[in-house]
């Protein structure tokens, strides 16, 4: 099952209503706010990658108040504990 990490940034302001909305995205397992370069980190599970490109692009990128995003893929079977 492919995993990815999204880092996420928002319009001023709107990180803990994007967190929310992420939340609401089946597909979306945990999402923080955070501080640093990027707003939000969120972790994101499809049982395919073109589900996983499908759900980054249609709907993260998206919502309304997100900037920008940075897909990190997890690697095979390393990533997981």
């Amino acid at each position: 099952m492919p995993i990815a990490f999204v880092l996420i940034n928002t319009e001023i302001g709107s990180e803990e209503d994007v967190v929310k909305q992420l939340k609401r995205i089946e597909a979306v397992k945990e999402a923080y706010a955070v501080y640093g370069v990027y707003d939000i980190i969120a972790k994101v599970e499809a049982e395919s990658m073109d589900k996983l490109k499908e759900i980054v692009s249609w709907n993260i990128r998206r919502l309304d108040k997100v900037r920008s995003t940075l897909t990190m893929l997890v690697m095979g079977s390393e990533g997981k504990t």
